[in-house]
């Protein structure tokens, strides 16, 4: 079979990744890979015999007052949309999700960047399995996320090894993410369901790093056109004039705005906190492979406003930047990690990038002490704690999510390499 290829191409580049496993950092850093790695492990074995799933979270509830109290309006505004409360005996149990599911990439995504950080040949052998298993969503025309399900999974398997493979699938995959492409309206169709004529959402920003990679790939330019079309007119659409993004923007056929909405934030109106981390992700990447300042200078002005408008002491943001500040508030770490990944490599583009980077090295540190790093065994073998997934839909509040372990051992990476760099 194709999808066992990666298999025999792995063992090829094994040295080499060696080579970039850090052997000194700072204690914290030790601790929190230390941690990473059993999670990592005792999460892949626990795994091992369900072979068309992967981690997602743990099963949490969620009470209606507490809703409302966040959400500061009457339930009737959004009971309508709601996730059925698991049973009692769930909670706190894994919840997995099939290889389907938006966030399936994930996982083989965190095996490859613990391998890359430790140099651990087990974790790298569970990073091919992981990847392998990800082969049939090549095929996959039918959402936007194919982009983070294959560029987290095969794509970092890409970095580590220029397999003909692996390429292949990557090739593919991008050419069904083209095919979503309207060039009509600019931008590439998020969803296929709900009341939208088309809509698009500002996690869309995230996809376009699979473009960028085939269009070098393959040298075809179609690939980084469409993702430059698609950011630009992200970027005329989708901001506040503080710099402030919605979630959702749904267009006419004629290429004229429909509707503006934040599905997953607190109103229409509000900042929700893991939209502006893609936001400020999806422009720094833009101006990485394009060097156009319009996206540089679209990148500093969301990164300022993050640092402005997160209002967490800790600098993990509550999850929506507009949701009341209480003790119970719940935070998003899945949208710190991503911050702190995207503040690192702007820090890198920038004069005043330093106060970007310890932003982030802030929030990193935060991220690794034990009021959000897991213990080990505890949290469903899961590395993070106190993520959000969607609170208006009662789904994943205060949980640990696979996206948030990625972009965090994501942002240690490129903390570790910039500390290399500056000594």
């Amino acid at each position: 079979m194709k999808s066992k290829l990666i298999l025999c191409a792995a063992v090829g580049f094994a040295l080499v990744s060696c080579r970039q496993a850090v052997k000194e950092n700072s204690p914290w850093i030790d601790h929190a890979l230390d941690v990473a790695l059993y999670q990592a492990k005792e999460m892949s074995a626990l795994m091992t015999d369900s072979l068309d799933r992967m981690p997602r979270t743990l099963y949490t509830g969620y009470n209606m007052d507490f809703l409302v109290e966040q959400m500061e309006c009457d339930s009737t505004v959004f009971m309508d949309s709601l996730v059925a409360n698991p049973p009692a005996s769930e909670i706190g149990k894994l919840r997995t999700c099939n290889l389907y599911d938006w966030t399936s990439g994930f996982f083989p995504g965190t095996l490859w960047y613990l391998y890359e950080l430790t140099g651990n040949d087990t974790i790298r052998q569970e990073a091919v399995r992981y990847t392998n298993r990800m082969y049939p969503i090549r095929k996959v025309n039918d959402n936007h996320d194919i982009g983070f399900m294959m560029n987290c999974s095969y794509g970092n398997a890409l970095r580590l090894d220029a397999n003909d493979t692996i390429k292949a699938v990557l090739i593919e995959t991008a050419d069904n993410l083209c095919s979503r492409f309207n060039a009509r309206i600019g931008c590439i169709r998020s969803w296929d369901f709900g009341p939208w004529n088309y809509p698009v959402i500002i996690d869309n920003m995230m996809n376009l790093e699979l473009l960028f990679n085939v269009g070098k790939l393959t040298g075809d330019p179609k690939y980084k056109q469409i993702a430059v079309q698609h950011a630009k007119t992200t970027m005329k659409n989708h901001f506040r004039p503080d710099f402030t993004s919605w979630h959702v923007v749904s267009y006419n056929n004629d290429g004229s705005v429909e509707k503006k909405q934040t599905h997953q934030g607190k109103n229409d109106d509000s900042s929700w906190s893991r939209g502006q981390s893609w936001a400020v992700y999806g422009y720094t990447l833009c101006y990485r492979e394009t060097r156009d300042s319009l996206f540089l200078r679209h990148a500093v002005n969301v990164a300022d406003m993050i640092m402005k408008r997160n209002v967490a002491a800790d600098k993990i943001p509550y999850w929506d930047f507009d949701a009341p500040v209480k003790e119970d508030t719940p935070r998003d770490a899945s949208a710190a990690a991503v911050i702190a990944s995207a503040f690192l490599e702007l820090s890198t583009f920038v004069p005043d990038g330093q106060k970007y980077f310890d932003y982030a090295e802030s929030i990193l540190k935060t991220l690794s002490s034990d009021a959000y790093l897991a213990g080990k065994g505890k949290n469903g073998f899961f590395i993070l704690m106190h993520s959000t997934g969607s609170l208006p839909h009662g789904s994943e509040i205060d949980a640990p999510l696979n996206y948030a372990d990625y972009y965090y051992l994501e942002g240690l990476k490129r903390y570790v390499d910039l500390k290399k760099q500056s000594n």
